[in-house]
């Protein structure tokens, strides 16, 4: 072969080979948008690895660069100009390695710990799609914080002797601490609880940095513990001195003229029947026997929006809490005391402005008339729960032949919500009995008696009478806008999911959907008193869908309402005082409203009532810990309630608290994880723990400040888990680098 043609051959073998490496980076690029990639990342990827041959794959990089179709960063990596698909979503910051960003699709887009920038949990995020192979699930990077869901958080501060300190968030979805300079720190002392806020956001290797805005108290001390839960659902502390200044200056003196415009009951029987411990009254009921031997019922709530005026900072603070918060050992209300439990409470001996639904009723509890309307009452008496129960156990006492035809009365109200095929979920509360620093003596378990049962009634009468007047109301053919509360019919899946479940206890549910109501309650029935009662109660409860506030005229699948709506509790519910106002404006031939404006507070309305659940829930569940962090050591009989990948989580009969035994310490067996049958079986065993099995467990080990509980299973004897099974211990902190910037510090 001549030298010429050896030299063009060698050309051609290069430039096949320069084009083929150029193909393989734009190719390599393009299937990763959004990500940028160094030099010897490339060169390990794509490129060959002898150095002439890494000199064309500098050229190629700059031929591309140059052609426009990849670009050099800041720091010397390169990354394709193709633009990438975005998506917004929210954060939820599953674990330590991985969080899923919702974006209100049908599938969450799952994003590394290392791509979600300083995202946290709650932050609404723009998200670059990377390349997926075929069959997985999406997956993204952060590319910018939209939103920023908070920059106050609530942690422990661990002080270093190196004149810094870092805080670890209560926030169990945030798994990084914040570190802060000790200029930053104030008065707080090593292991205070406190309120910081976010003032430079990490980065890389950097740790996001804070300063301490409220100390809280003493970890582990009832004041502080609380109050973190408060900041860690961002429920206020307290009310801004404007709202308490435009209570303070409301008129309390009610007027001839306004008793004028209101139907007077002040001359007829009305009471209450509320808690024990109960501080506001917001509904009353009157009774009266008409000469035509009907009985008349007064269901009578509080005038809240008498006193409350649209435009105030009152209103607008009411509407940004929308709802008064139950902790454990206090109430967070949405009104100021003077409204909640002085002008607007329906206290005894005392006349006071509300709003009603009047019924006539015959003996068999059906409603031959009714009536809505402003009124004025003057309350007899004030009956607690107990002391209800008791005239209606030994009818004998104040009032017991009255009381008597309403609880006959309402027992057939509820025998008819039966016949329509409402759902009788009667699930277990508990609340605690507190010393005066609030520590937890005892668990005691809420039992609704008839007493409850008298008063719920007429309160679900009230609620379903004005939503459908209003509904049934026209305007020149115009539906009138109207807040109702709606629950719509079970997720068709999710009850076969449960039917499924309950049928390895020996019970059918049929899943049709005319028939999932009746199904239901037969089920409840059945399983009353049995040993899975509590854990299929909890299951059916999760299948069914969540109750919500709209203004959609749908029905409540739950109650078998057609239209219902919140009506009876406008001291802590800000929808309540919506649907006053409204009735009232309907009440006077006004025209409907603006149904988006009226959607918009449904919708917020909806949100901070799941805020109040979840604070609720996590103020018992610390009572809980630390009641069983006082208890003696000893085994207890527990039931499964969940079962995961990583845990088994039970529930101690005795005192009604939850704990997890994890799988690391079921070291008697390897255990695999049966996610469609809710259960964990021994690989060599084949022991199986199962939702729903009666259970012995001890006390491993309590954790106040995180609200957890470890819990083992009596000990088997048996071979332990491999050392590659345990869990990684938590890393040591790093110490600062000299400077400014701030040390990176991942919990996991």
């Amino acid at each position: 072969m001549s030298k010429k043609k050896f030299k063009e051959q060698k050309q051609k073998k290069q430039k096949n080979e320069g084009t083929s490496l150029r193909q393989a980076i734009l190719s390599f690029f393009d299937e990763s948008p959004g990500v940028s990639y160094n030099f010897k990342q490339l060169a390990r990827q794509i490129g060959p690895k002898n150095k002439a041959a890494n000199k064309d794959l500098f050229t190629l990089l700059d031929e591309l660069e140059s052609a426009g179709k990849i670009r050099q960063l800041a720091d010397g990596s390169f990354a394709s100009t193709k633009k990438s698909e975005t998506l917004e979503g929210v954060v939820d910051h599953v674990n330590p390695r991985f969080a899923y960003i919702n974006t209100g699709g049908d599938t969450d887009v799952y994003v590394r710990d290392r791509d979600l920038g300083t995202a946290l949990h709650g932050d609404t995020v723009r998200i670059s799609l990377l390349s997926k192979r075929m069959g997985e699930k999406p997956e993204g990077k952060v590319e910018e914080i939209v939103k920023r869901n908070r920059t106050r958080f609530v942690g422990r501060l661990e002080m270093s002797p190196n004149r810094f300190a870092f805080v670890v968030p209560d926030f169990k979805k945030i798994y990084q601490d914040f570190f802060i300079y000790q200029e930053n720190v104030g008065e707080a002392k090593n292991n205070d609880k406190v309120l910081f806020e976010v003032t430079r956001w990490g980065d890389g290797d950097k740790s996001p940095e804070a300063k301490v805005i409220e100390i809280l108290g003493k970890t582990g001390e009832n004041e502080a513990e609380i109050h973190s839960i408060m900041a860690e659902f961002d429920l206020p502390f307290r009310f801004p001195e404007k709202v308490l200044d435009e209570s303070e200056k409301i008129e309390d003196k009610i007027t001839n003229e306004e008793i004028k415009k209101r139907r007077d009951f002040r001359d007829v029987l009305t009471f209450t029947i509320d808690p024990e411990d109960a501080k506001d009254f917001d509904d009353a009921l009157s009774f009266k026997v008409l000469d035509n031997g009907l009985f008349e019922i007064g269901v009578h709530i509080a005038d809240v929006t008498h006193y409350v005026i649209p435009g105030t900072t009152l209103d607008e603070d009411a509407y940004d809490r929308a709802t008064s918060v139950y902790l454990v050992d206090r109430t967070v209300p949405m009104l100021p005391e003077r409204l909640s439990n002085g002008l607007c409470s329906l206290r005894p001996n005392e006349t006071k402005l509300t709003f009603a639904a009047v019924f006539e009723m015959d003996s068999k509890g059906r409603v031959q008339n009714e009536w809505f309307g402003r009124t004025v009452i003057h309350s007899d008496h004030r009956f607690s729960y107990e002391g209800a129960q008791e005239v209606i156990e030994s009818g004998e006492g104040k009032f017991a032949k009255e009381i008597k035809i309403l609880n006959d009365l309402a027992l057939k109200l509820r025998k008819e919500r039966f016949t329509r095929g409402a759902v009788n979920f009667e699930t277990t509360e508990v609340k605690f009995k507190l010393d005066e620093k609030g520590k937890p003596l005892a668990v005691v378990q809420k039992i609704r008696k008839d007493a409850h049962k008298l008063i719920e009634e007429f309160m679900l009468l009230a609620n379903k009478a004005v939503a459908t007047f209003v509904y049934k109301l026209k305007k020149g053919g115009d539906k009138n806008t109207f807040v109702y509360r709606t629950h719509d019919y079970p997720n068709p899946e999710k009850v076969s999911d449960f039917a499924l479940f309950a049928k390895q206890f020996g019970h059918t549910l049929h899943t049709e959907e005319a028939a999932v109501s009746r199904s239901l309650n037969k089920l409840m029935d059945e399983i009353e008193g049995k040993p899975e009662q509590g854990v299929l109660q909890s299951l059916a409860v999760r299948a069914m869908s969540k109750a919500k506030y709209t203004t959609d005229p749908k029905g409540h699948f739950g109650l078998a309402f057609d239209h219902y709506t919140h009506f009876t509790s406008p001291i802590r519910r800000y929808p309540d005082m919506m649907v006053h106002r409204l009735l009232q404006h309907y009440l006077e031939n006004g025209k409907p409203v603006s149904k988006t404006d009226y959607e918009s507070k449904c919708i917020h309305s909806s949100e901070r009532e799941k805020r109040a659940a979840d604070a609720e829930r996590a103020s018992i569940k610390y009572k809980q810990v630390e009641f069983m962090s006082l208890a003696e050591d000893k085994l207890y009989a527990g039931l499964i309630t969940g079962v995961t990948d990583f845990g088994i989580f039970v529930e101690i009969i005795e005192t009604k608290c939850e704990g997890m035994v994890r799988m690391a310490d079921m070291k008697d067996d390897f255990y695999e994880y049966d996610e469609k049958n809710y259960r964990v079986i021994g690989r060599r065993r084949k022991k199986i723990y199962r939702l729903g099995d009666e259970v012995e467990v001890r006390v491993k080990k309590t954790d106040v400040d995180r609200r957890t509980m470890d819990l083992i299973f009596e000990s088997v004897p048996g071979e332990f888990r491999d050392e590659e099974d345990r869990p990684a211990p938590r890393s040591s902190r790093p110490a600062p680098r000299s400077g400014r910037p701030a040390p990176k510090r991942k919990r996991g």
